[in-house]
């Protein structure tokens, strides 16, 4: 299981990458999630919606109500130009943080 903490700082590039392939829901994003990560990454209803909202009030995503194709009134959500250049923002940092771990880690020193 992947660490809480590690979970919520990957929450908003999660989100806006995917985003970035058009409008969602958030079902469909929590489905998406599981999907890229293998099954790894289980959100919920009551960790996603926070951060949706969060982003929106940031001015990251935009929403509006839309009656999908099997007739069911949702929130659709989606990325605007403030949350692109966010997204950018972050996997310059998220790069920096990998790269980094990769030097640490690579290669793993043998224990004698």
């Amino acid at each position: 299981m992947i660490d809480k903490a590690l979970v919520a700082a990957s929450s908003k590039p999660i989100i806006l990458s995917i985003l970035l392939g058009g409008e969602d829901y958030g079902y469909q994003i929590i489905q998406k999630v599981k999907d890229i990560s293998g099954g790894s990454l289980e959100w919920s209803d009551k960790m996603l919606y926070p951060v949706l909202h969060r982003l929106e009030k940031e001015g990251y995503l935009v929403s509006r109500w839309k009656m999908s194709d099997g007739g069911r009134l949702r929130r659709y959500y989606r990325i605007t130009e403030k949350g692109r250049r966010e997204l950018d923002a972050e996997r310059h940092q998220w790069r920096s943080v990998t790269e980094a771990l990769a030097q640490l880690w690579k290669p793993l020193p043998t224990l004698d």
